[in-house]
């Protein structure tokens, strides 16, 4: 997550979807006498510019940025206010963001994938509360990161990570769904053969590993932050569960293909795309890509969530999205346009990536419009699966930067330090212990702490 270093394989859409940068906003002369002047002489009257509205997309899939475009000129003839769509990576919004307010020319409007960031902006009075726009509908889980009583991002989707199977070649095997590592490992193994691999789990010092590959470590019980925001990821409670994870990874290893330690998002979609892999972590994107790529595997790829050592315990690791208003001359028209937007078009961009951007507001699954698209039809199993993350009991959802009771900037900061990717390194290609490696890992944690 902020992680969210996301999907490498949109860069080029990215760098096709920039707008040219925004005409700046001028001063104009509004002299009664001037005007008088001009009016003797028969000069060409002169009219108030238009409000302009400035909105950082970090969505760049063409679909995202066509959505926002609409909704921006629909509402400029509404309105008269023209709302400017400028579009990067998502992994550039946070700093694109600051070098625009340092720069003296803030954006109105943001998209930022990382609470940390959201925490930092506000603590600036940067932000603008959205509080009464949020209150207005029901929230999934672990997904408002209130400050202070107060909202300050509206979330636009959830991106969890779970892990997509082969279920033809588990027909062919004879091999069932995993609910325990030992199962995961055995099912990974015997898929491995002919040049064709078991799974495929970014290892590398990126956030591409923290999102796709320490799930099993959340379904085992694993807490790295208390309540108050003490380390206990060594303590006498998770250091055994922490090494038995990284036992485990060690055991799948085998199972995985060569470079993984440079695989990124894209990585993996283009391994299971192509018929590398049998198991890909991914959120709802992979099917997306499956049906404009592959889509001979469409019906041939399932899903379950990761499990735990026991088969007691399931999780997907934690991703989001959303939208902040800054605290710009132009907040009221923003608050304004951003009401209307998601009672207006904010179902046509979940539409833009369907599967891949999971509604985190409850009343959107039950809504025929959105229900309504292609794609969330024909693959209502999968929708009804990510659904039901929201509401089981025993499906954990975590993430590194999201660790502690509430949005913090301690997890964030041991979010960029890799250190579990680290420790999987050590144990995998160092012949570290993995006693060792925990060791290791909680004394670089400790370091931001």
């Amino acid at each position: 997550m902020t992680q969210r270093d996301q999907n490498d394989l949109l860069a080029e859409e990215c760098r096709l979807a920039q707008e040219k940068p925004p005409v700046s906003r001028r001063s104009m002369l509004k002299s009664a006498a001037a005007g008088a002047a001009l009016m003797a002489v028969g000069a060409p009257a002169v009219f108030a510019q238009p409000k302009i509205l400035r909105f950082l997309n970090a969505e760049p899939g063409r679909e995202s940025v066509r959505a926002l475009r609409v909704a921006a000129a629909e509402y400029e003839k509404k309105t008269g206010i023209k709302v400017v769509i400028d579009t990067v990576p998502p992994d550039d919004a946070y700093n694109k963001l600051q070098s625009a307010i340092a720069a003296g020319t803030s954006y109105d409007v943001g998209t930022l994938a990382f609470g940390g960031h959201v925490l930092l902006l506000q603590q600036a009075d940067k932000l603008v509360p959205l509080t009464k726009l949020v209150q207005r509908h029901k929230w999934g889980p672990n997904i408002l990161f209130p400050i202070k009583g107060e909202n300050y991002w509206y979330p636009y989707d959830y991106n969890f990570c779970w892990m997509y199977y082969r279920k033809d070649l588990y027909q062919q095997k004879g091999l069932k769904v995993p609910t325990t590592w030992d199962q995961m490992a055995e099912n990974c193994k015997a898929l491995t053969e002919g040049g064709k691999y078991g799974v495929g789990h970014p290892v590398g010092a990126n956030a591409a590993a923290q999102w796709m590959s320490i799930g099993y470590m959340w379904a085992d019980g694993v807490r790295m932050l208390d309540n108050n925001y003490k380390l206990i990821v060594d303590n006498a409670e998770m250091k055994p569960k922490v090494v038995r994870y990284l036992e485990f990874m060690k055991k799948l290893a085998p199972s995985m293909p060569q470079g993984m330690t440079q695989a990124l998002f894209g990585t993996v979609l283009g391994q299971y795309s192509g018929g590398q892999i049998a198991h890909a972590p991914y959120a709802g994107r992979l099917i997306e890509v499956l049906e404009d790529k592959a889509p001979d595997l469409v019906a041939k790829t399932g899903f379950f969530m990761y499990p735990d050592s026991g088969g007691k315990s399931q999780a997907v690791n934690h991703g989001y999205d959303g939208w902040v208003v800054l605290n710009t001359p132009m907040r009221e028209e923003s608050l304004k346009f951003m009401e209307w937007f998601v009672d207006n078009h904010y179902i046509n961009f979940l539409h833009s990536a369907p599967l891949h951007m999971q509604p985190p507001r409850i009343d959107v699954y039950d809504d025929g419009r959105w229900r309504a698209h292609p794609l969330i039809e024909k693959h209502a199993e999968l929708v009804e699966f990510m659904k039901s993350i929201l509401t089981r009991k025993d499906a954990v959802i975590r993430s590194i930067d999201t660790e502690g009771p509430d949005i913090d900037l301690r997890p964030g900061k041991m979010f960029e330090t890799f250190a579990i990717c680290d420790a999987i390194q050590n144990v995998l290609y160092k012949n570290m212990a993995a006693t060792e490696a925990v060791d290791v890992m909680a004394a670089k944690y400790r370091t931001v702490l």
